[in-house]
């Protein structure tokens, strides 16, 4: 049998995968349908903003566990529900062991719904303000490795993104926090070469369609 790229592992199934989708059944299910896959819906574009927030400083699969949980909490992200949200929502969310009970990051979120709604009325839509970042053809490197990668915190598109949102009022949006959002949307394909998903998610990247 050859040997498999640097950061390429074989799974069960025989297809080859990223080495950070591990072996966990919900894992593996993220990374084959949905991370790097293009996102033009307002709603779930809005959501992964926010949950890349909480996740600061934990572990990705830890708040994917939770993700029902928050969708609950978070009326599905509805961020024109979310704007509403009074200082009793906090209170009641911060006794909400389902989710990460961080004050900063729940009123966070309360916040950004908020100036959400702002982009929405000057955009058009989510999509058609973040879809704005997405980096020019020809500016990354046609080659995705482990070492590249992990060398690949942020992007000056991440930084541009995060200071503009930053400036319009958001908040735990700083540039790694953003260019995580912009793998896991397909605004870039962070798929290894190798990775069986590489290739579909670059197809669905080229027939999207976005929006503005």
């Amino acid at each position: 049998m050859s040997r498999l790229p640097d950061g390429i592992k074989r799974g069960e199934d025989g297809c080859r995968r990223c080495w950070w989708a591990g072996e966990a059944a919900d894992y593996v299910a993220y990374h084959d349908h949905e991370w790097g896959r293009p996102v033009t819906d307002d709603r779930r574009l809005f959501e992964k903003l926010c949950l890349e927030g909480f996740q600061s400083g934990l572990s990705w699969l830890t708040i994917l566990r939770k993700r029902d949980n928050f969708r609950r909490a978070f009326a599905s992200f509805d961020f024109a529900r979310v704007a509403r949200f009074t200082r009793l929502d906090v209170d009641r969310l911060l006794l909400d062991a389902g989710i990460v009970r961080h004050r900063g990051k729940i009123e966070a979120t309360v916040n950004n719904a908020r100036h959400a709604l702002d982009l929405v009325e000057e955009f058009g839509s989510l999509a058609a303000f973040f879809w704005h970042y997405e980096p020019a053809a020809g500016s990354r490197p046609r080659r995705v490795t482990r070492k590249a990668l992990a060398a690949m915190t942020s992007s000056p598109e991440s930084v541009a993104m995060s200071q503009e949102l930053k400036r319009r009022g958001f908040s735990f949006v700083g540039p790694t926090t953003v260019y995580a959002f912009m793998q896991a949307m397909g605004l870039v394909n962070d798929h290894l070469d190798g990775c069986h998903v590489r290739a579909a998610a670059e197809q669905e990247r080229t027939a999207i369609l976005i929006p503005g």
